[in-house]
């Protein structure tokens, strides 16, 4: 039960109020003009700004009745960390927009930046936020921008992968998929919509596979490890691997040959979930990989189709397009 004297809400207290408490809990800046200004001035050593925006929306993105703020905080800063990863840059800063609903309470809100700040620190050190709004909406919302730096290297794009390379992953596949997949299934009530998570309830497996849904931890140092050690073409993987593939092949003009054996024994949820934030990219044959990314496959030339598996068509599900998959019907 919340004491509503020590907790107040937002639409309780004034944007400056929330801004301060925001800030005690991001730690101190590290950029050459940092939060308290109208913005925040940073250092480009070398002239070039790598530079990304996602956006987290209560109801497509996130459920409230299954995550808290701290692990939102750690997810918004997540998935736009593998973004600046996956050019081979260095994050930076992030600059947050929140829109709450009045009703937010300030703990959720602080617990929010705390997740920021322990993402930055766990996954990016170095990388602070600089800056952001605050805004009321009866939708929570959460969008943040990601800068980064790219230390002298060339951006590795999508379309650089060439027939013959080797197609390589980093980080974990399917698993943010079983997670999403175990809260519909054991967290929703008679009418579908989400109840509250009790972990006790689930193996070791599944509390980890529920990790990598609700707090992601890509490897983010992997994304400059690539672009030095000859990656020819890297993207994040947030819609799926087959989705991903697919545009990446498209921007490259390849089609992209996948193993399914290469995947493991639930190659399914790797090819057609998203969410896992991995890193996907292409290397020369005669390149031995960077520790930590494993061959998955090998690039063709541009065929009929973008993607195989194992020599064929995928027929299962592509990966996650919210414009086609997202149900308003289902909470």
């Amino acid at each position: 039960m919340h004491d509503d004297r020590s907790d107040p809400t937002v639409g309780e207290l004034s944007e400056g109020a929330v801004l301060r408490r925001i800030l005690d809990r991001l730690g101190a800046s590290g950029a050459i003009v940092g939060p308290g200004d109208d913005a925040a001035v940073l250092a480009a050593a070398d002239g070039r700004v790598v530079a990304s925006v996602d956006t987290l929306v209560h109801g497509p993105d996130f459920r409230l009745a299954w995550t808290n703020g701290f692990d939102l905080g750690f997810k918004a800063a997540a998935v736009n960390l593998a973004d600046i990863a996956a050019m081979g840059a260095t994050p930076t800063a992030l600059l947050v927009a929140l829109a709450m609903p009045d009703a937010t309470r300030l703990s959720f809100v602080t617990d929010l930046a705390d997740g920021l700040r322990a993402a930055c620190r766990e996954l990016a050190p170095g990388c602070r936020v600089e800056g952001g709004d605050l805004t009321v909406s009866d939708t929570l919302t959460v969008a943040v921008t990601a800068l980064g730096a790219l230390a002298g290297r060339a951006p590795v794009r999508r379309s650089g992968a060439r027939p013959g390379d080797v197609v390589a992953v980093a980080g974990g596949l399917g698993h943010a998929a079983r997670g999403l997949r175990l809260l519909f299934e054991r967290f929703t009530d008679a009418a579908g919509a989400p109840v509250p998570v009790d972990e006790t309830v689930l193996t070791a497996g599944e509390r980890d596979d529920l990790a990598a849904q609700l707090r992601p931890s890509p490897p983010i140092g992997l994304g400059p490890e690539a672009a030095d050690g000859g990656a020819t073409a890297m993207m994040d993987v947030s819609d799926g691997l087959v989705l991903d593939a697919s545009r990446l092949a498209a921007a490259s003009g390849v089609t992209i040959a996948l193993e399914s054996p290469l995947l493991g024994r639930e190659a399914a949820d790797a090819l057609g979930g998203g969410e896992d934030h991995a890193l996907l990219a292409t290397f020369p044959a005669e390149r031995q990989l960077p520790q930590g990314f494993r061959r998955i496959g090998s690039v063709l030339p541009h065929g009929r189709v973008a993607v195989l598996v194992d020599g064929r068509p995928h027929e299962g599900r592509a990966g996650w397009d919210p414009y086609r998959d997202w149900d308003a019907g289902t909470g």
